[in-house]
């Protein structure tokens, strides 16, 4: 539920939306998500957290990356670690749950109503932390995915869950395809 006078803010955990929408079959449209939400609720902000290499000569999250910046969201990045696991596989860490959870935490004494989209019950406490304080939670993911997306406890902790599919034909289009050789396409990767 949303009330359209309540302050807003969108946390989206970057890599996990993106894994949820992949899971449905579609891609996110985020200049739709945007209008979407700021047609719920006053939105004070939009975050976008991910994780970035910054080795590589080509990186296809760099376009999302900075089409979100110019475009009304705040992006909160850092450089992915890099490192090779016991079976000698290339391995790539960026988890960004801290910096999301820090920011949320500073700006819930300014909003009513945060939408997180994550469905990493990592972040069940700090939505326990943001409704002692007040603020209404709504988590967006998915559980019609296989295995589903979001973890129960989450789930259960969140003032209200939005099935991410339920939100498909307002804020989704259809999977772009990938060509072999990356030349300039931008895509919702990370």
């Amino acid at each position: 539920m949303f009330y359209k006078d309540e302050r807003l803010a969108l946390f989206i955990d970057g890599s996990n939306l993106y894994a949820a929408a992949k899971a449905l079959g579609f891609d996110i449209d985020y200049k739709l998500l945007r209008q979407e939400f700021m047609r719920r609720g006053k939105m004070l902000r939009a975050f976008y957290y991910t994780a970035l290499l910054e080795n590589d000569e080509y990186s296809p999250i760099r376009p999302l990356v900075d089409w979100l910046h110019y475009n009304g969201f705040t992006m909160v990045t850092k450089p992915a670690k890099e490192y090779t696991d016991s079976m000698g596989r290339r391995k790539v860490k960026g988890n960004m749950d801290i910096e999301l959870a820090v920011d949320a935490m500073e700006l819930a004494s300014r909003v009513d109503h945060i939408v997180l989209f994550s469905g990493d019950g990592d972040f069940r406490p700090l939505v326990a932390s943001l409704q002692r304080q007040g603020v209404r939670v709504s988590v967006v993911s998915t559980i019609r995915s296989q295995p589903p997306m979001i973890s129960d406890e989450l789930r259960r902790q969140a003032d209200n869950f939005i099935e991410l599919e339920e939100l498909k034909d307002v804020i989704g289009r259809p999977p772009r395809e990938i060509p072999a050789e990356p030349r300039n396409v931008a895509y919702a990767g990370n």
